[in-house]
């Protein structure tokens, strides 16, 4: 079978609402970063199918213990009985996150741990507003997709939650008040005051939704003190912070949660993607105080707390602690990034690289000095990374996607930017045609 026809029958019963089309990928196999097509072709990895394989592909402590479960009790729900495999992995949750007294709410992805994360923070504080980000990003279903902030056309046609209201993330390559940030006064923090005092009603404010780095906006790290300052705001005025780390957590950028790169406790955590090693769990941890706010089967799935997927992730936690790969994603990223520095010096089409750990961002301009994005560039570049055997995506349109396995082997991740760096040079000399441009959709 081609890649091709693969593709045309996708079209044919897949409903386009489900996903979108960077280069005709059919895997078949994988492991740890490299992934088999369905001809048989390597690629290397960068994408760990959107952040989620952070301990590699079919990875062998977690195929052992799904293994081991599904031999045992595939499903039993923890609604009405008592299985121990999530009990241990709450218990696990509980003591790597950096919440005190937390109690952990299982789902089966990121978009209902936030929409759960919104129940708790309304019951518990008895209020409804919500205060979320410009070009957040937090999941499809309703209650996520409410407190999104980067496509308002879906919700103009299906509708929203309301009492959402935005404020500008500290983007500071993009500065949204046009400041410099070696001079800056922080203009994004003093705009939340701002807002309290022209717009909204502090004491009526639930909570703060927050990304400790914007992912899907394109990896924007906010400055460190940042996060300090929103939480001292938001104290004066018993507001929580519910972090969602879907995309950051579970050692992505080096450490358990990134929130702890900014020495900040939050009140709620949402965590998804990793945790399962590849299937679907997601976990709302938060205080005890908050997660006893609702009664019971106010947030509850029957698919939820699944014995088989814990187990999994039991095994996910295992290998990040045993084989050290916080400091592996720290030391790789390091290195990661330097390089991606280097080719920003020769590649005048790369305006920023930014990021933690191996949670990466690398900006194509047109113009350096504009900052005009390079839309059909990032689409030409993805498509030639492809086509020489890497697999790289990118957000925003023009913001590349470097999010490898922490687990990659050190030549693998020197032969993929390696790749890159060729797909780039391709890109600038005008050896990739314009007609790829009808074939890759994107993000």
């Amino acid at each position: 079978m081609e890649p091709e026809e693969v593709v045309e029958r996708y079209n044919r019963v897949i409903a386009p609402a489900n996903r979108t089309t960077y280069f005709p990928l059919v895997p078949v196999r994988a492991e740890n970063a490299k992934i088999w097509d369905i001809k048989g072709r390597e690629y290397i990895d960068f994408l760990s199918d959107a952040a989620v394989q952070n301990v590699g592909h079919n990875n062998p402590r977690v195929v052992k213990a799904i293994k081991e479960q599904v031999e045992k009790l595939i499903h039993a729900t923890y609604i009405y009985s008592f299985p121990i495999e999530p009990l241990l992995l709450a218990e696990k949750l509980v003591e790597i996150a950096p919440i005190e007294n937390a109690k952990v709410s299982f789902g089966l992805s990121g978009a209902d741990a936030n929409d759960g994360a919104i129940k708790f923070a309304r019951a518990y504080t008895k209020r409804q507003v919500i205060l979320s980000y410009m070009k957040s990003f937090y999941g499809s279903t309703y209650g996520a997709m409410s407190l999104t902030g980067l496509d308002f056309h879906v919700r103009a046609m299906v509708g929203e939650l309301s009492g959402v209201h935005y404020i500008p993330y500290p983007n500071c390559y993009r500065c949204p008040f046009g400041k410099d940030p070696k001079t800056c006064n922080m203009e994004c923090v003093e705009y939340i005051k701002e807002k309290f005092e022209g717009e909204v009603y502090a004491e009526g404010v639930a909570a703060l939704f927050a990304e400790p780095i914007q992912g899907d906006s394109g990896m924007v790290v906010p400055p460190k003190n940042y996060f300090k300052k929103v939480r001292k705001i938001l104290k004066e005025h018993g507001i929580l912070l519910v972090v969602d780390e879907v995309q950051s957590g579970m050692g992505r950028t080096g450490k358990w949660f990134a929130i702890e790169h900014f020495d900040v406790k939050p009140d709620i955590i949402t965590v998804a993607k990793p945790l399962g090693g590849g299937l679907p769990i997601s976990a709302t941890i938060g205080k005890a105080e908050i997660m006893d706010s609702l009664p019971p089967l106010s947030h509850a799935f029957t698919l939820s707390g699944n014995p088989t997927a814990a187990r999994a992730a039991l095994a996910v936690i295992d290998e990040i602690e045993e084989k050290d790969l916080l400091r592996r994603a720290e030391k790789l990223g390091n290195y990661a990034k330097k390089r991606l520095e280097k080719m920003k010096e020769e590649h005048e089409i790369i305006g920023d690289v930014r990021g933690l750990g191996l949670m990466l961002g690398v900006e194509l301009v047109k113009n350096r000095e504009t900052k005009e994005r390079a839309f059909e560039e990032a689409k030409k570049v993805v498509w030639r990374a492809f086509e020489l055997g890497l697999i790289v995506t990118f957000l925003q349109g023009n913001v590349l996607r470097i999010q490898p396995p922490l687990t990659i082997e050190e030549e693998t991740l020197e032969d993929g930017l390696n790749i890159l760096e060729k797909a780039i040079t391709d890109v600038e000399e005008g050896r990739v045609p314009d007609d790829v441009l009808e074939k890759v959709q994107g993000w």
